[in-house]
C-alpha cells in the first residue's frame, strides 16, 4: 500500500512528528510512505483545506496513492474538502478507536486528523495509536463482525450511489478555477510522486496540461 500524508497550512508545522508517527508503524507492515507536504508553515506553497481535498482526489483517482492521511485544525474542513470529490471516501478520526471502526465499517481509503484538538503532550502517541488500528486488519471486514454482512453491503450501496452523483475527475478539474488547482498541485515533490505512480493516464495527462507541462 501507498500512503499519501497531506498537511494544510494551519498546522503544517506538525508535519515532521506526523510523518514520523506513520512511517514507524506502516513501514513494518511493508507500505510506502510519499509526504506531499506541507512541510513546514514557512512553505513557499501554501495549502488549504480545499486544495487538499482537490491534491487527494488527484491521488487517489489516479492511483499514484492508496491512502490519504490528512487534516487541519478541526479536520472538519478537510474531511468535506475530500468528501467533495468521487473516489475519495474520508473518515473523521481523532483517536483509534475512530481509525478501527472507519476501517472496518466504512472501508474508506482517507482520514482527517484534528491536528489542533487536544495535541499536547503524548500527541505523537496518539497518532501512533490511530495508524496501528487504522491499518493493523484489513479493512472492510465489519465491527461488530456480526454486522459484517450489512455493513459491506451497506458499502457497497454506496460506492453505486458515488457513481452516480459524481461526475469523472477530469471533468472537474478542467472547470475549478485553474489557479485553485495549480497551487494543490503545485507542492515541491508533487511531480515526482505523481508522475512516478499515477496510473492513471488521463488523469496524467490532465494534471501535466493543468501545470502546463508538454512532456510525455
Amino acid at each position: 500500500m501507498r500512503i499519501a500524508l497531506i498537511n494544510e497550512n494551519s498546522q503544517a508545522a506538525k508535519n515532521s512528528v506526523i510523518e514520523a508517527a506513520l512511517r514507524k508503524v506502516v513501514e513494518p507492515m511493508g507500505f510506502q510512505v510519499d509526504n506531499y507536504g506541507m512541510y513546514s508553515a514557512e512553505d513557499e506553497e501554501q495549502l488549504t483545506y480545499v486544495q487538499v481535498g482537490i491534491l487527494a482526489a488527484v491521488l487517489l483517482n489516479s492511483g499514484a496513492a492508496d491512502y490519504v492521511i490528512t487534516g487541519c485544525g478541526t479536520g472538519e474542513g478537510a474531511m468535506l474538502a475530500c468528501n467533495s470529490f468521487p473516489g475519495v471516501i474520508c473518515g473523521h478520526v481523532e483517536d483509534a478507536l475512530d481509525a478501527y471502526t472507519f476501517a472496518q465499517i466504512n472501508d474508506g481509503n482517507a482520514v482527517v486528523i484534528p491536528f489542533a484538538k487536544g495535541f499536547g503532550w503524548g500527541g505523537d502517541l496518539n497518532l501512533e495509536y490511530i495508524f496501528e488500528k487504522l491499518y493493523c486488519e484489513e479493512s472492510g471486514q465489519g465491527y461488530p463482525r456480526e454486522r459484517a454482512v450489512p455493513e459491506q453491503r451497506n458499502k457497497r450501496i454506496l460506492d453505486e450511489v458515488k457513481k452516480v452523483t459524481y461526475r469523472s475527475l477530469t471533468e472537474i478539474l478542467k472547470e475549478l478555477d485553474r489557479e485553485l488547482v495549480k497551487g494543490a498541485l503545485g507542492g515541491a515533490r508533487f511531480q515526482e510522486y505523481f508522475f512516478q505512480n499515477c496510473r492513471d493516464q488521463e488523469i496524467a495527462d490532465c494534471v501535466r496540461e493543468i501545470l502546463g507541462r508538454d512532456d510525455d
